[in-house]
């Protein structure tokens, strides 16, 4: 069974009941204290306490004595009736920062709102700002998913296609929850092989099998207190699914090779990119599993979904690539719109690793749709090279007339910014990034790059050196 969590100190026998059914239905493992003689660490790990109707203060102290060290930081529900209510709510009381109060009579949906404020406002700083990155509709749902689950210990699980960041999300989820202090524990299920992962989960003895040469300790007993995060649930083999179904039912398990049984106090999130209900038609995935896991379903929004949250999302890690001594890089209109019409099935984990070799390429640069790898350009660019000759051949002059302006400011700037612009900055620019696409399109070769944009090879080596694009031709 799970460690007990959540003392109840209640005089009134109909609230005691209906707080502690409450209780459990959030998830928490309460236990009334004038049941409790004595708490110990293999049984106990106060998060949380309530405290109503207090006939007998000398027994209310005892009980809230049962908290321990934890009083001076466990959130405190607090029956708004309660005697006790003007000695913990005053100013000078420590607990008064970390009060929630309860009406009577008691509404579930009432409670489970007290107590995500209440973790709420204990997180703050650091933790206040864990969200996210992402303003559409899709990822402000999620966001709000994840502060309504938080709190509570039910088992969360997330599903969604690979590299929607779904593992970021249990993270999240552990980082705002009361287990935060404790461990995050993660093992891909789909990466170990199924005769090691009994043993990578549950540990195992000495002697337990061939290269056992110690006990070593399990990804359960590591999570202790936390959180473990079983990724690609879905790869999990039948007969472990068994095991770990009688471990998450009953919270006691054994290291293989040994007979001695132990507690666990876990939170499990797991998570898959495959469609379980389909795995269960298919005889792939236990059903009473599914169900033990999928209390709480959280699915992940593929990129394609929210793709107005492109610019954010670029600007999110610009700022990583920043702190990792890498030059952030700047995406014109153009290469958005490119962006846009990519399908990313790769989702934002694909976006991020394109952001950094964009920043390894062109450190601290102006990213164009020709600067882009051929795959997330769209079909235009090809035919933008191929129609580039007459604005070079027009660049090549030293005359810089209506047409050229206006076959420029097509290319890539539809308004005029209102603080104007340097047009012959902005028009080597533009002949840089057709270069560039050129190269791309050619692979590299130079004679065919100059070939494609109707001019001297010679006179394209020029331009190279000129705009220091001897790169390129290893880009």
């Amino acid at each position: 069974m799970s460690k007990v969590d959540f003392l109840v100190i209640e005089s009134n026998e109909a609230r005691a009941e209906s707080i502690v059914s409450a209780l459990h239905f959030l998830g928490y493992h309460p236990q009334r204290g004038v049941d409790c003689t004595a708490t110990e660490e293999s049984t106990h790990a106060w998060r949380a306490v309530y405290v109503g109707s207090v006939e007998h203060a000398a027994e209310a102290e005892r009980q809230f004595a049962l908290l321990g060290d934890a009083a001076s930081h466990v959130p405190v529900l607090l029956a708004s009736d309660s005697q006790w209510a003007a000695r913990l709510c005053a100013a000078s009381s420590p607990f008064a920062a970390r009060i929630g109060m309860v009406e009577f009579p008691l509404r579930y949906e009432q409670l489970a709102e007290v107590m995500r404020s209440l973790y709420a406002r204990l997180l703050g700083g650091r933790r206040g700002e864990l969200r996210f990155v992402g303003d559409s509709s899709p990822m402000r749902h999620v966001n709000a998913l994840i502060r309504q689950v938080a709190p509570f210990d039910s088992s969360v699980l997330v599903l969604g296609e690979s590299g929607t960041g779904k593992e970021m999300v249990a993270r999240t989820i552990h980082e705002c929850s009361p287990r935060r202090d404790k461990p995050f524990v993660a093992i891909n299920c789909g990466a170990i092989p199924a005769e090691l992962l009994e043993s990578e989960l549950f540990g195992h003895e000495k002697g337990a099998f061939t290269g056992a040469i110690s006990a070593r300790k399990g990804r359960f007993e590591m999570a202790e207190g936390g959180t473990l995060f079983l990724d690609e649930i879905g790869d999990m083999s039948l007969p472990m699914q068994v095991k770990l179904l009688r471990v998450l039912q009953e919270r006691m398990f054994e290291r293989v090779g040994g007979n001695k049984t132990q507690r666990c106090d876990v939170r499990i999130i797991a998570a898959t990119h495959r469609n379980l209900e389909q795995a269960i038609a298919n005889g792939q995935f236990r059903e009473d599993l599914f169900y033990r896991l999928s209390v709480f379903p959280l699915e992940m929004p593929a990129l394609r979904e929210h793709l107005d949250d492109l610019p954010v999302l670029i600007g999110e890690f610009n700022q990583r690539l920043a702190r990792r001594g890498l030059g952030s890089v700047r995406f014109t209109a153009g290469a958005l719109n490119a962006l846009h019409q990519y399908a990313w099935p790769g989702n934002v984990r694909e976006l991020c690793n394109l952001v950094e070799r964009l920043a390894i390429l062109y450190p601290h640069g102006e990213i164009r749709a020709g600067d882009l790898p051929e795959k997330y350009r769209g079909r235009q660019v090809v035919e933008e090279v191929q129609g580039a000759a007459s604005l070079l051949a027009m660049m090549e002059g030293a005359a810089l007339d209506t047409q050229i302006t206006a076959a420029a400011v097509a290319s890539d700037v539809t308004v005029l910014p209102e603080g104007g612009l340097d047009l012959k900055d902005h028009l080597a620019d533009i002949e840089v990034g057709l270069i560039r696409q050129a190269l791309d399109v050619t692979g590299g070769v130079v004679a065919h790059a100059a070939k494609l944009l109707h001019m001297q090879r010679t006179t394209l080596v020029e331009k190279l050196r000129k705009y220091g694009l001897q790169n390129s031709l290893a880009a």
